[in-house]
């Protein structure tokens, strides 16, 4: 059984920085898709960043360098480190660990970690 356990979040400053960490046990690592979504009060989730199996990144235009995504195969965890970080910020982050099939996929989430951002 796959499961996702995200850590790290805490309430920091404005302008600040925070890593956040997550851990995919029951799994073939190596060949997820792996992404960090956060979803504010009141708002839609939204993707924040990803990276494929291979070790491509990207991110949307709101936290393109700020936010740098990454990912450990040997520890089976990917990381988030934000940097700057904006009271806009603030939010529940998920991790989302993605396997692929021929036709679909199947999509595995942790239980989310918070992160204030405070002026």
């Amino acid at each position: 059984q796959v499961q996702v356990v995200e850590s790290g979040g805490a309430l920091v400053q404005a302008g600040g920085s925070l890593r956040l960490s997550c851990v995919v046990s029951g799994s073939t690592f190596s060949t997820y898709d792996m992404g960090w979504f956060r979803q504010a009060p009141e708002k839609q989730r939204e993707l924040v960043a990803r990276i494929s199996s291979d070790g491509t990144a990207d991110y949307p235009d709101s936290v393109k360098g700020r936010f740098t995504i990454s990912r450990d195969n040997a520890k089976e965890t990917v990381y988030l480190q934000m940097n700057s970080l904006k009271l806009e910020d603030t939010a529940v982050y998920y991790c989302n660990a993605r396997r692929r099939f021929p036709f679909t996929y199947l999509d595995y989430w942790g239980q989310g970690t918070q992160v204030t951002v405070s002026s």
